[in-house]
This record gives structure tokens, C-alpha cells and sequence, in this order.
């Protein structure tokens, strides 16, 4: 997957993307209940993983280092990545905290997408780097949840999420993008952004609303492709 699909994907919103995920009919990649806590802008990036389980659940090779849950997945991230957590263990534990919040900003990370409960939300808002997560918490994950695997599927508000596929997330929601089919979504997107963009001049123009929004506006998640 070539960076300049990448920044294609920065030029879109995470609703024609799922404008164009209906469009091609692919179903199952949007989440809507991880609300932006940190920033204000838009990311967008491919993907690195990581998913927490209760504490003495996860499987370890004996004798294998453990790391705190999150700086693995840090340190294999690229600079513009988004990292994506999955803590859907029903524990009240931050699956992301300040110290990762920095080093993340530190390494040039686009930000984070967190199923389950983020502490330490006014540090990443003070190093500007965007989390959309659950919810928020003071508990620590020390003693109640631990790293089960990096860069293996998570899911995400019922989404599966692969290492390396892509995601886009703005004040409107998360919308994942699998890696096999992501050129052809935001093909998709962008001429449903095109077509938005006309309808915006066109109001400009003082065309009515009731025009510009008519049946072409209704069919056009069937007619962008013809």
C-alpha cells in the first residue's frame, strides 16, 4: 500500500468513506461509539494493533520479556500509523496513558483509536496527539488487564481490524478501510466528495436547496460509479 493512498485518504472525511463503503457494499467497518477525547483534528493512517485481556489470561513463552502493554506496538509504528487498542474485557483499566500519549507524540504517531477506557486524557491533550476511545478512567492497567497480542486482529466495536489496514476518524466517527479493497473505497469517496463539492457551489450560486438535494442526491451512492 503506496503513501500516496495514504494521503489521498487525508483528503477525505470519515463520512464519505463510509459513504463509499455503502456505496461498494461492504459492511462492518464503522464504529460510532468512540467519540473524539483528545485534539480536534482528523487522522488517518494504517493501522498497528494491540489487544488487552483480564490480567493472567494472556499466554506467555516461558522465560519471554513482558513489556508494558501498548510500547511494543509504539515502537512499530511509523511515523502518520495510528495505533488501535482493543480492551473489551468489561475492566475498568486504561488500555493508553500519558506515557504512551508522549512517546507516541514524540514519534510522529497520527494518534489512537482505543476500544475501552484511556487514562491520563489531559496529557494527550496536552501533547495535541488525538484519542478516540470508549471512555475515560483513572484506573491503572497494573494488576487488572495485560497485553495479549500486537499486531494481530482486534476488534472494535465490532469491527475486525487487520495490522496494516487503514482507518480514518473525525468528529462524525471511526471508519476502518481492509487493506485488500482500501484503493478501490477511496476511489469511491473521492467522487462522492466530488459530487458533494459541486452541490456546495452550486448552493453558492444561490441554487435552492430542494434542487440541489433532489433524486440525483438520493441515488447517488448507486450512480457514482456509473
Amino acid at each position: 500500500m503506496t503513501d500516496e493512498l495514504v494521503h489521498r485518504l487525508g483528503r477525505l472525511d470519515a463520512c464519505a468513506v463510509s459513504d463509499a463503503l455503502d456505496r461498494l457494499s461492504i459492511t462492518g467497518q464503522v464504529a460510532t461509539g468512540l467519540p473524539q477525547q483528545a485534539a480536534s483534528r482528523k487522522i488517518f493512517g494504517r493501522v498497528v494493533t494491540y489487544r488487552l485481556v483480564p490480567a493472567g489470561q494472556a499466554v506467555r513463552v516461558p522465560g519471554a520479556h513482558v513489556r508494558h502493554l501498548g510500547t511494543t506496538a509504539v515502537e512499530l509504528a511509523q511515523p502518520g500509523d495510528v495505533i488501535v487498542t482493543e480492551q473489551r474485557t468489561g475492566i475498568d483499566a486504561g488500555c493508553w496513558g500519558g506515557i504512551l500519549s508522549l512517546a507516541a507524540s514524540l514519534k510522529g504517531i497520527a494518534g489512537v483509536v482505543a476500544d475501552g477506557p484511556v487514562r491520563d486524557i489531559d496529557e494527550a491533550r496536552a501533547y495535541d496527539l488525538p484519542v478516540f476511545c470508549r471512555s475515560l478512567t483513572p484506573r491503572t492497567a497494573r494488576g487488572r488487564v495485560e497485553e495479549a497480542s500486537v499486531n494481530e486482529p482486534v476488534c472494535v466495536d465490532g469491527v475486525t481490524v487487520h495490522p496494516g489496514d487503514l482507518v480514518i476518524a473525525d468528529g462524525s466517527g471511526v471508519v476502518f478501510l481492509p487493506a485488500q479493497r482500501a484503493e478501490e473505497v477511496i476511489a469511491a469517496a473521492e467522487a462522492i466528495a466530488g459530487r458533494e463539492a459541486a452541490m456546495a457551489k452550486d448552493l453558492m450560486a444561490g441554487r435552492p436547496v430542494t434542487e440541489v438535494m433532489g433524486q440525483n442526491y438520493e441515488h447517488m451512492l448507486r450512480t457514482t460509479a456509473a
